[in-house]
């Protein structure tokens, strides 16, 4: 029995006349943590977006549990248990960090768990805990990073797709997220991390790929890329 939970083929994703994604291929299996690292227009957020329906893909492009999900509205997914946590946080400013969280449970009826979820959540992140009636709009970038995170927590998850969630964040917070990531993968949530802190990333990761200008690079074991001379040149600084 297969245990790929996600699989691009041939994924192409354009913007009016231009092709953001260029016939990509790439996997996960359950339990991974895959990441796709690469410089800042590569494509990496727009193929996270094409996962989650919120802009269009090639034809039979996209397969999620062994089936295909290309058109599946958004909210769909998320019942079906892939839920992402979007670049530049997202997070609803006026509620407060416990109206936010149980957003992330919409999808959700079984009250009991919801709250203990949210209990959960709170030992991830005790800082949410000492503000979780605080507006969320008030929160430092971290913190607001730590909220979208646990939001997504909420839906229970099979997958989680991360969309750069180092960015603007000062280091310890980005120790503390990656810390964090790192335990929920533990767990036994699959991970795809789009990441431009490609140290970080390969760091955390099983694998690894690479993209570039909408195409695929390099892929392989992440402790492989680590030491790839084309990787360490090109995203590590050094060479």
């Amino acid at each position: 029995m297969s245990t790929t939970l996600l699989e691009l083929r041939q994924l192409h994703v354009s913007y009016g006349g231009i092709k953001a994604v260029r016939g990509i291929d790439l996997h996960v299996e359950k339990g991974e943590l895959v990441c796709l690292i690469g410089a800042n227009g590569a494509g990496k957020s727009t193929t996270l977006k094409a996962i989650c329906g919120l802009v269009p893909a090639s034809k039979d492009s996209i397969h999620y549990a062994g089936r295909c999900i290309v058109g599946v509205a958004s909210f769909q997914l998320v019942r079906q248990g892939l839920a992402m946590v979007p670049e530049g946080r997202g997070v609803f400013g006026q509620l407060t960090i416990e109206e936010n969280l149980a957003m992330g449970a919409y999808v959700r009826s079984d009250s009991a768990k919801i709250r203990s979820d949210i209990e959960r959540v709170f030992t991830l992140f005790p800082r949410l805990k000492e503000r979780r009636r605080q507006a969320a709009g008030t929160l430092s970038g971290g913190e607001q990073q730590m909220l979208a995170i646990g939001r997504a927590l909420l839906s229970r998850p099979t997958m989680l797709l991360l969309d750069e969630p180092s960015m603007g964040l000062a280091p310890i917070m980005v120790k503390k997220i990656f810390d964090t990531i790192r335990a929920i993968a533990a767990e036994g949530v699959t991970i795809l991390l789009i990441e431009q802190n490609a140290k970080l990333a390969l760091e955390t990761a099983n694998r690894g790929y690479v993209m570039e200008s909408g195409e695929i690079t390099l892929q392989g074991e992440a402790k492989t890329l680590l030491d790839d001379p084309k990787v360490r040149q090109a995203y590590l600084g050094e060479g």
